[in-house]
């Protein structure tokens, strides 16, 4: 009975110092995804559902940089700010849209330092920026300089080595501070005001070493810039290791599967997106693209591996440990566009290392991220064929078991049609009857094809967040379809420069018979022409395999209905009970409940919140922060804002 009674009062008393909120322990967020795995979550409590209503804006940040003066700028309608602070003794560091990098103080939010980058101001295929990496000398008293380092990307393809303390550049690194990345990856038109190789995410940190991935303007040839991921010294700059997805050397034991032909020449394959490490056991996982171009394949025959695949390397020496091709011969653009999180999973009674990898297809994989061995089978089925002339689409593609597709897969027809009236509802039915549509994996056709998924996701950059107490990923997913054609190459400038083709992204895909365009299959109102929801937030019981809880996410229609939007960004998981999530294209920040789905906070950002956002605790005081600085191609208020929240005094 005193047992009882014990449990019952430690009971009333944790619930009493959750709901008042507890001092959080100093502490936070070191790297992009939280941790080296990047499972977005953070272990403070002070902020909880029941007093969560009571957050309000502690501090904003103004960057002073919104693209002015960079190609489109006029159009408000290219750079993106998707940077999500790291935390480090006392100070946030992130990138700005023009991938300057600024330091500010985490309590106060007043700037330490800035270093301008200056970039040069190019029209750059993926004006994205999305922060920096740290790395701490452990073998340097802490008052050296260059002690704690800050690794920065900037759109024009260098990687900076900045004093944490100064921002200074570290004279060591490099050269004078800098590598220029451009080197070596077959750099197209380097001369020209257009720029396809860029880097957007923050480099891996696995010891003493940094691993670089690359973003690579995507459909215009068969001959791009190299999709090379790298292995740099975090002291000198030295290269230690590259691994190119593609095999280049008839000893790669892929290569008898590539036509030589496109082995020697293709290009891509390159990991834009986030890379994770498991540093006990030195393993590096990248999540990789397509090979070029991104919608016909006809000149690269075959399952293209590794590209589209999930590869797990040895960080001391960037041989391949294993990898699984998780899209067959892309036709889709359905690159994998997220970090692999790194998890311990409970299953089938035992904990597992684990890895998941979410898709734009809306599937999410698992595997044992030692062994490579799927936690849950992987079926490969049948998927549709009669492409156009010289293209061999694969006959199969892969599926999990479990979990379920997140998103809608099934072929789109004209009882799907959706609308705000009865004319823009019958505009939507018409063209869905004049497009081939057979569900997923259709392929690109003269007539046009329905995308179900598109090639914005499903999931996309933000990736997942994961409990590891409820053994639950969170993720955020867009649900709505594009519509691809290929167009012979005779009559390809013709249709660009019509009329008829406006609001169409027209692409060469030069060395090939085809051109391609595409767009977001929206009605006149620019509504997607299928029933809502358009972007949904899903809880996925990891154990078992099943969806545990899946909502709208974004209100959407003159902001009056929570129908679910279009999102780009990322969510995060407290201990504390929440899932906190921006994204959504109505600007919006919100906190869930983990167990619920249900919103219990929300707050009008100034500006787009597309980014994920990141908590610590500084002083006993838990803060939220989220970059605000709007999405160009996804039509959000532009900004330069970094804000963080906090509870009342």
């Amino acid at each position: 009975m005193r047992r009882a009674i014990f449990r019952c009062g430690f009971l009333a008393l944790f619930v009493f110092l959750m709901a008042k909120g507890v001092a959080a322990a100093d502490g936070g967020w070191s790297h992009y995804g939280g941790d080296p795995g990047g499972t977005r979550y953070s272990p403070l409590t002070q902020i909880t559902p029941v007093n969560v209503r009571n957050l309000e804006v502690a501090w904003t940040y103004r960057t002073g940089d919104t693209g002015a003066g960079f190609p489109g700028d006029e159009w408000k309608s290219h750079m993106t700010f998707e940077a999500t602070p790291i935390f480090y003794d006392g100070t946030l560091y992130f990138t700005t849209s023009e991938t300057n990098v600024v330091a500010v103080n985490a309590a106060t939010g007043g700037q330490r330092w800035r270093f301008d980058t200056h970039v040069k101001k190019l029209w750059y295929s993926d004006a994205a920026s999305r922060g920096v990496s740290l790395w701490v000398d452990d073998k340097s008293p802490a008052e050296t300089a260059c002690h704690a380092r800050i690794f920065a990307p900037t759109l024009d393809g260098r990687l900076l080595a900045l004093d944490a303390s100064t921002g200074k550049l570290c004279q060591g690194f490099g050269k004078d501070g800098v590598i220029d990345l451009t080197q070596g990856m077959r750099l197209q038109h380097p001369d020209s005001k257009w720029r396809n190789y860029l880097v957007t995410s923050p480099p891996a940190i696995l010891g003493d070493k940094l691993i670089v991935g690359s973003s690579v303007g995507d459909n215009r040839s068969t001959e791009e810039e190299l999709g090379v991921v790298r292995a740099f010294d975090t002291r000198s700059g030295k290269l230690l290791w590259s691994w190119d997805p593609i095999p280049r050397d008839p000893s790669n034991p892929v290569y008898k599967e590539w036509d030589p032909k496109a082995a020697a020449t293709a290009g891509a394959g390159n990991v834009w997106s986030l890379i994770s490490v498991d540093p006990q056991r030195k393993l590096v996982y990248l999540p990789t693209t397509s090979a070029d171009p991104d919608m016909y394949g006809g000149e690269r025959p075959g399952d293209d591996r590794w590209t589209d695949s999930i590869v797990a390397l040895n960080g001391d020496t960037g041989k391949l440990v294993w990898a699984h091709q998780l899209v067959h011969h892309d036709l889709w653009d359905y690159d994998l566009p997220a970090e692999p999180t790194l998890v311990d999973l409970m299953h089938n009674g035992q904990m597992v290392p684990a890895v998941i990898q979410p898709t734009k297809m809306g599937l999410l994989f698992t595997f044992n991220r030692v062994t490579g061995e799927s936690v849950f089978p992987i079926v490969e089925k049948p998927v549709p064929q009669d492409a156009v002339a010289g293209e061999i689409p694969s006959r199969t593609q892969p599926f999990p078991v479990a979990p379920p597709p997140l998103v809608r897969q099934g072929p789109v027809t004209p009882d799907d049609a959706w609308g705000l009236t009865f004319w823009d509802e019958g505009w939507c039915r018409k063209r869905i009857k004049q497009y081939r549509s057979e569900g997923i994996y259709t392929p690109p056709s003269l007539q046009g094809s329905i995308e179900q998924p598109g090639y914005a996701g499903g999931a996309e950059w933000g990736g997942l967040a994961f409990d590891p107490l409820h053994q639950i990923a969170v993720i955020n997913t867009n649900d709505f379809p594009m519509l691809v054609a290929l167009v012979p190459r005779d009559q390809l400038r013709a249709e660009a420069d019509s009329s008829q083709y406006d609001g169409w992204d027209f692409s060469e895909q030069s060395g090939t018979p085809y051109g391609m365009r595409r767009k977001v299959f929206v009605s006149p109102l620019k509504i997607p022409c299928v029933k809502p929801p358009w972007g949904q937030l899903a809880a996925v019981d990891m154990v078992r395999g099943t969806i545990k809880w899946q909502v709208p996410l974004g209100n959407a229609v003159l902001n009056h209905f929570n129908l679910g939007v279009p999102n780009m960004g990322g969510p995060v998981i407290t201990a504390g009970g929440l899932v906190f999530i921006a994204a959504s294209m109505d600007d919006d920040i919100r906190a869930l409940d983990i167990n619920t789905g249900k919103v219990l906070w929300q707050y009008k950002l100034p500006a787009g919140g597309q980014a994920t956002p990141m908590t610590y605790s500084i002083n006993g005081k838990q803060y939220l922060v989220i970059a605000a600085g709007g999405h160009g191609p996804g039509g959000t208020k532009r900004g330069d804002y970094v804000i963080a929240f906090a509870l009342p005094q």
